[in-house]
This record gives structure tokens, sequence and C-alpha cells, in this order.
């Protein structure tokens, strides 16, 4: 599977435009080479170097097969149109948001922020603001494929 970004190519810098210093916009995201059997997909994205640990800045869940694009902007609903639901995050042990919530690092070195795409063969069924743990444990065995779009993020951005 592969997972592109028309705002950034994988290992760039995130444009302003999507963090938390900036309008907060998710980026426009799409994917192709979707396995056969796909039911559902579901999109976490997380900063491995926050320094409090894993830090979960976006879960949807139960985004549709035939949905292979999302784009900028996706409001914070429970619920999308396309029958997607949002997760809460915002947090390593504390998740009290839902929607994309972009980055906002201290002051410091470049954060990744890994965005994870994963093919199910099957919805998960669990209520809007299920937490990226939650999430991840409902897909145990039933995961067809994956693929990830990494972007750079430091506080203040990069000229």
């Amino acid at each position: 599977m592969r997972l592109e970004s028309p705002a950034f190519q994988d290992g760039e810098w995130m444009p302003r435009i999507h963090t938390g210093e900036g309008r907060d916009l998710s980026p426009a995201l799409h994917w192709s080479e979707i396995p056969t059997g796909t039911r559902s997909f579901v999109l976490i994205l997380d900063d491995p170097d926050a320094p409090a640990g894993l830090w979960v800045h976006w879960v949807l869940f139960d985004i549709p097969a035939d949905v292979h694009a999302l784009p900028e902007g996706i409001p914070p609903v429970p619920r999308l149109e396309n029958g997607a639901r949002h997760g809460s995050c915002w947090g390593v042990t504390s998740f009290s948001r839902r929607g994309y919530h972009g980055p906002k690092p201290p002051p410091g070195g470049a954060h990744r922020y890994c965005f994870s795409l994963t093919a199910l063969d099957r919805t998960l069924g669990l209520p809007s603001g299920a937490t990226a743990p939650e999430v991840q444990a409902a897909m145990a065995g039933h995961v067809l494929a994956s693929a990830t779009l990494q972007a750079l993020y430091a506080h203040g951005g990069r000229d």
C-alpha cells in the first residue's frame, strides 16, 4: 500500500498551515495499491519524539474501503459524512480531543510526525472517541497491509 500527500513528500518538512502553530488543517492524503479484501482503513498520526513519549495527534477509523483520499481540513466531528469515525487523541496517556491536532512541539530539534494507514479485513465498529490503544487492540488479527508517511516539524517551523 502507498500513502502520499500533495502537501509534502515522505521525510520532508510539514508546511506550517498543517501545524498547531499555523491553521492546524489536516493535510490532504491519498492512498493506492489497496489489498484485495479491504473492508476499512485506520489512520493514526503520532509523534514518537515527544518528550513525554509517543504523542497521538489524530485517530480516524472505519474509513470505508472505497475511500482512497481525504481532503485538506477534515472537520473534528465525531463521524464524517463518509462514515469514518474520529477517535480521541492529543496525548500519551490522556486522550481528550477529537479530530486532527497538528504538530506543536516544544522548542528544540525537529520531531517526526508519522501518518500510519492500515487496511483491515473488517470495520471496527467502535464508538467515536475510541483511543488509539483501543483502536489498535481492535485491529489485531485483521491487518491486511499498512503504509506510512513521515513529516518533520520543529517549534517555530522552518524557513
